[in-house]
């Protein structure tokens, strides 16, 4: 498998789809491969470099992210944001604005394993600005 492929897919999971159905949430091109929805919802997330989420807040359950391949960022609120590679756990709390995306010149790569919970949603909120990004 070329590297660039492998960064792709953190070499384990199919790349997916083109992430339509969520790409007015983010800024660049993302993919999405649904792995399970039995119990526990877990998705394969990859973004191309320079591609992130805009800020938003998971009610209820929260999330988990586990990072596969590529070097991508976490940031919450109010926070700084924090570089991550791949083995980084990533636990983000209910109720937490926050973003994740790829650094600018690498592909990243997580599973989101949605945290389970009664009436549990996502609030998509504004997206992370160019200025703010690039300082990164």
């Amino acid at each position: 498998m070329a590297k660039n492929e492998e960064l792709k897919n953190g070499g384990i999971f199919p790349l997916g789809e083109k992430n339509e159905a969520f790409a007015k949430y983010f800024i660049g091109q993302s993919y999405l491969s649904m792995l399970t929805n039995k119990g526990v919802s877990i998705a394969n997330v990859t973004f191309e470099p320079g591609c992130r989420n805009n800020w938003h807040i998971h009610h209820g359950g929260g999330q988990i992210l586990l990072v596969m391949a590529g070097e991508g960022y976490y940031q919450e609120w109010g926070k700084r944001a924090q570089l991550l590679k791949a083995g980084d756990v990533v636990n983000i709390p209910p109720e937490v604005k926050h973003w994740h995306g790829a650094t600018k010149d690498s592909w990243f790569v997580h599973l989101a394993v949605e945290v389970p919970s009664e009436n549990g949603s996502n609030e998509w909120l504004e997206a992370v600005d160019d200025d703010t990004y690039h300082q990164l």
